[in-house]
């Protein structure tokens, strides 16, 4: 048995190799992509203009004359918006730092008139941006969690000391994208500074972030060939286009599009050099069609010999029952072959200090590929060919997903015994669990907009998979290191757990299709006070209960969240996300409440937050209230169930 699983499992992935290998001969050849993504860019004195912004119309692709600019003097470049002229200061992967119009000396504050600009179709003001707001009326305007933490830039760069009255526009509390910066004159400001703070820095620099985009209905909106979209949070209906880990340029159809990157020789080279040339491709093309048909037929037979033995797969994989006819290949075959020394070196060794998620079958690993990729390792324990074939028919499942909240697995591999890996993408921007820690360690929080979108998206994707795919798929381990975080705070749901063992017992489809469902409720529960708690300790929600009952939940919240200074809708959410919260830990065990109904609640309340409503949802306001909610904290926490 060992024999065959083996041969056949090497067998069909040489086999898709081949045909990829013979495919990408073909495609790298295409008159579409240019060599060096760099060759359509301009220079005005320090600056490298990056697509789709240009200063005069070439033979290189125009997107929106939105981004032409002006350069002046051979040496300071503008951007016209309207009837405003803007002095371009740094730009940004997704916008453009810009001085006040007609400024020519820096001002310690800036008339709130000075910039009027409310947004367009192309351009919109950041939400990175950090105001310091000048003699406002309304105090309560003042955010003291960045008046604490956050230095304001001098004209000369240098810190020059704390804000007297921060406000960052991601709290959305008084600004919303596509109002102007004026509307702060209705809290009785005068005036205001404003600057952006780059990755790792706490001194800013100086002006006002523009994020630019383009229409989602346009014909420049078609992203290339490994590339993603991303919405942008300034313009509405905007997108822009992301390559992926181990590709390069702008990432649009009209453009660059995205080309291959890799080291060779200790340099960094794009493209066609990153494949091997070699001679007489059409002999290589036919050849690889042949040897790849030959395969194809060997590896059948291999499949149906593996399928002749006794082996009940229903026994080890409790979501497979409809699965036994799947094709084993394309399970192994649907992503890229690793061999073991690459993952390995990736993850020097899996040494602990690159783990993400340490599970009692699984284990999952940060990692970085030659390429320079980021990528997430999952390593999971198998006993015997059993568990092996089990976790396979699972990595396959997953691949046949597609979701914008579902990480991507882009590969797996086997070791000289039954340890199957399996190679997700890891977004630059980490995990969940990490950004709460930060949080608490360094004074740099996640706000409690982008908390509430993380739960709302994870809660969504869970929905998806327990009731939109057929058969079901259950996460089985929740948990916030799962959540990856893509550069926009957009959730990427990882670290499934692929070997499950059910035993010797014979369990029906529904019963298992609940335990499976309450499951996931459950530790959705656990990830929900994280959030509002910033703790990710393990085994807490026992005392966080006790908490609630007694009435002292202020006690726990994370104070980075300064609850006793927030608005009142914002205060109601928090108490609200902690009913919520206690409902899964309490009912999800049950089975009595489903995913889709937390989905819908969360969304609901991601919705209110945005419009700034402080109405419940519909669903909270039938099945919940403060009453109801002491009643059910009054069990004893020790009789609740974890499953």
């Amino acid at each position: 048995m060992s024999v065959v699983l083996h041969v056949f499992l090497y067998i069909s992935c040489f086999s898709q190799v081949a045909t990829s290998l013979s495919f990408r001969e073909v495609l790298v050849q295409g008159p579409h992509f240019l060599q060096d993504p760099n060759q359509c860019t301009s220079k005005c004195g320090s600056f490298q203009i990056p697509f789709p912004f240009y200063l005069n119309h070439t033979s290189c692709p125009i997107i929106s004359d939105a981004f032409g600019l002006s350069c002046i003097n051979s040496s300071s470049l503008f951007l016209n918006i309207a009837s405003g002229s803007y002095r371009i200061l740094h730009f940004f992967p997704d916008g453009v730092l810009v001085d006040f119009p007609n400024t020519s000396i820096c001002r310690q504050y800036n008339d709130l008139k000075s910039f009027a600009f409310p947004g367009s179709e192309y351009f919109g003001i950041s939400t990175d941006n950090v105001l310091d707001l000048y003699d406002c009326e309304d105090s309560s305007l003042c955010k003291t969690d960045c008046e604490r933490t956050l230095l304001m830039p001098g004209c000369d760069g240098q810190a020059r000391g704390y804000p007297s009255c921060c406000f960052p526009l991601s709290d959305r509390s008084a600004w919303r994208p596509g109002d102007s910066l004026s509307d702060f004159s209705q809290f009785g400001c005068r005036g205001f500074s404003s600057w952006v703070f780059l990755p790792g820095s706490r001194i800013g620099k100086r002006g006002v972030k523009m994020e630019w985009a383009v229409p989602r209905n346009s014909t420049a909106a078609t992203c290339a060939a490994n590339a993603d979209v991303l919405n942008a949070t300034s313009v509405k209906s905007g997108i822009r286009c992301q390559c992926r880990d181990g590709f390069v340029g702008d990432g649009f159809h009209l453009g660059v599009g995205c080309l291959k990157s890799c080291f060779k020789d200790g340099k960094e080279v794009r493209g066609n050099d990153c494949y091997q040339k070699k001679r007489g491709r059409k002999k290589t093309i036919i050849l690889a069609g042949v040897i790849t048909s030959a395969l194809t037929v060997v590896s059948l037979m291999a499949f149906c010999l593996l399928k002749q033995r006794p082996i009940k797969l229903d026994k080890f994989v409790p979501d497979q029952d409809n699965c036994r006819s799947a094709n084993l290949s394309q399970k192994a075959c649907g992503s890229r072959l690793f061999t073991y020394n690459e993952l390995q070196e990736a993850t020097r060794g899996f040494n602990d200090e690159h783990k993400i998620v340490d599970g009692a079958i699984a284990t999952l690993y940060a990692g970085i590929l030659p390429g320079g990729s980021h990528v997430a390792v999952q390593r999971v324990q198998c006993e015997n060919e059993r568990d092996l074939i089990g976790v396979l028919f699972r990595v396959e499942a997953l691949c046949s997903v597609s979701h914008k909240n579902m990480a991507r697995i882009i590969g797996w591999s086997i070791d000289s015994g039954y340890t199957p890996l399996v190679v997700y993408d890891y977004p630059g921007n980490g995990t969940f669990k990490e950004h709460l820690r930060r949080g608490r360690d360094q004074h740099i929080p996640l706000d409690w907009h982008r908390r509430l979108n993380i739960a709302a998206e994870t809660a969504s994707i869970l929905a998806f998979l327990h009731h939109e795919i057929s058969p079901p798929i259950f996460h089985h381990d929740v948990q916030s290191g799962c959540i990856f975080l893509d550069v926009d705070f957009s959730v990427k749901l990882a670290g499934f757990e692929l070997h499950i063992s059910v035993g010797n017992e014979e369990i029906s489809d529904k019963s298992e299709a609940l335990h499976c469902r309450r499951n996931d409720v459950y530790s959705l529960g656990v990830v929900l006070l994280e959030i509002i708690t910033g703790n990710t300790m393990v085994n807490f929600p026992t005392i966080v209960l006790q908490k609630i009952k007694s009435g002292k939940l202020e006690e726990i919240i994370d104070p980075s969240l300064y609850y006793h200074e927030q608005p009142p809708l914002r205060r109601e959410q928090i108490e609200i996300i902690a009913d919520l919260a206690t409902r899964c830990l309490l009912f999800g065990a049950d089975g009595k409440l489903g995913m889709a109904d937390v989905a819908r609640e969360l969304v609901h309340i991601t919705k209110d937050s945005v419009d700034g409503s402080s109405q419940r949802g519909p669903a909270l306001e039938e099945t919940f209230s403060n009453s109801s909610l002491l009643q059910m904290i009054s069990m004893s926490p020790d009789s609740i169930y974890v499953p």
